[in-house]
């Protein structure tokens, strides 16, 4: 069966990258900057309070996983107060050794691996579609196990370590999504797939992106009439049917023009457009420039 959210996934072309140890002892705190981009915070020991702009402070504890999608500025802290330190997460590099914070000598309070994520820029703002702000995963024992193989990656820097850091941070970010795939996720695909029926019909568009689907075709896979299903997939994941399939279409058509630089003749066929020309109105409308441009750019 073909998996909507592998599709995202493999568009997103995630990669861990500017990866630190914290670590913290005694009273300390440590205020980050806005940075814009996926961050993510691994805790490996211990426990801390993490307090995002907007958002109640939360305890984060080891085998914890936070994910920020946008990365707003937040405080990583003890849990009694003291004067911050100020990172700006876009001046200091990453992979440089762990960050001690508080007392600097004696077993830390709290160690986590802290790091962001590089995306696709073209697909980046996916990822702002289908999570909340702030994604605290905790008590999951598969998201567990990777947290421990993460830090034992980390810690041991075997050779090849770089690339098994990014395929299970990789998988980290899956199973953050999983488990943020419930009926109180936000609108939007995770949402959607949480729906028995929605799933059926979310699961015929990625699978024939290229078929002329219509709402009665979708509506029938998912078992429901046309009129129920059109107000369920619009409330469930944010938009109409046809829309939701525009879009992916124009996702993935970027995709096979950028990255596997197919003719636009080509890429029209593949994502379900009769001819170039009513292809590339419709891009134009969705992306803001001609398919031949953004190729080119």
């Amino acid at each position: 069966m073909h998996d909507p959210l592998s599709d995202v996934v493999r568009l997103l072309h995630p990669q861990a990258v500017f990866a630190n140890i914290i670590s913290g002892k005694g009273n300390w705190a440590v205020r980050y900057a806005e940075y814009g981009q996926p961050g993510f915070c691994i805790v490996l020991e211990g426990s801390a309070l993490l307090a995002v702009d907007g958002h109640a402070p939360i305890t984060i504890n080891a085998g914890d996983f936070v994910l920020l999608p946008t990365t707003p500025p937040f405080t990583l802290s003890s849990f009694l107060p003291a004067p911050p330190v100020f990172i700006d997460p876009k001046l200091v590099p990453g992979g440089q050794g762990e960050r001690r914070h508080g007392e600097q000598d004696g077993t830390p309070d709290m160690r986590a691996l802290g790091g962001a994520f590089l995306f696709d820029t073209d697909h980046a703002a996916l990822l702002v579609t289908l999570l909340p702000t702030v994604v605290h995963v905790r008590g999951v024992g598969r998201l567990m196990h990777l947290v421990q193989m993460i830090g034992e990656e980390y810690h041991d820097r075997k050779p090849g370590s770089d690339y098994m850091l990014s395929r299970l941070v990789e998988m980290l970010l899956v199973e953050a999504m999983r488990c943020t795939a419930t009926g109180s996720a936000l609108p939007g695909l995770l949402r959607g797939l949480d729906d028995e029926r929605l799933a059926l019909a979310l699961t015929r568009i990625h699978a024939r992106i290229d078929h002329a689907w219509t709402v009665g075709e979708l509506a029938r896979a998912a078992a429901l009439s046309r009129s129920t299903f059109f107000d369920r997939f619009t409330r469930t994941v944010g938009v109409p049917p046809m829309e939701y399939l525009l879009a992916w279409r124009m996702q993935v058509a970027k995709d096979l023009l950028r990255r596997d630089r197919l003719h636009v003749a080509d890429v029209a066929q593949r994502v379900g457009y009769g001819s170039t020309s009513s292809f590339s109105v419709a891009f134009s409308r969705h992306v803001g420039e001609p398919p031949s441009h953004y190729a080119r750019r």
